[in-house]
């Protein structure tokens, strides 16, 4: 199941970076509706937030609650992360989703059916026990799709 898992949140990186290679300058910097942030700085989060999207399924998987994880923090994160990389060129953000993604898919693979399995509170969905699996497929996994999607919609393709 890990590899699985892994083998889809690389898939999600993958389309995500074939599509960006080909963005013209002006593409990049479009905002995206509903988001307002640029292309490349989306791009840019997907990679830089993998690596803690991974640590919460690694939290749960270890049997411990999330906590002080909110929404509130997670919008403030992203405008702290707009703000630092609105300026962010292509070969940056791609350069960081490839290893970020190779990052996060090797510690999924890492993952044992029971880890997987394994549940605890999680503070951003009201302490709702979820399992690590869920977190991985709802967060790292989806994280590039949906933003690809807002993607192609800003850009018109």
């Amino acid at each position: 199941r890990a590899q699985a898992l892994a083998d889809r949140l690389e898939q999600g990186e993958k389309a995500m970076a074939l599509f960006a290679e080909g963005l013209y300058e002006a593409e990049w910097r479009k905002s995206v509706p509903k988001d307002g942030r640029p292309v490349g700085v989306i791009i840019h989060h997907v990679a830089s937030v993998y690596p803690l999207e991974v640590q919460l399924a690694q939290t749960v998987a270890a049997g411990k609650p999330v906590a002080g994880v909110t929404w509130d923090a997670v919008a403030q994160m992203n405008a702290q992360h707009a703000q630092e990389h609105r300026a962010v060129v292509k070969s940056e953000a791609l350069a960081l989703l490839r290893s970020n993604s190779k990052a996060a898919a090797d510690a999924i693979r890492a993952f044992s059916d029971e880890q997987l399995d394994a549940a605890a509170p999680v503070s951003l969905n009201a302490e709702t026990p979820l399992t690590a699996q869920f977190l991985i497929e709802d967060h790292a996994l989806r994280h590039s799709f949906h933003h690809l999607a807002g993607i192609r919609a800003a850009v018109g393709r």
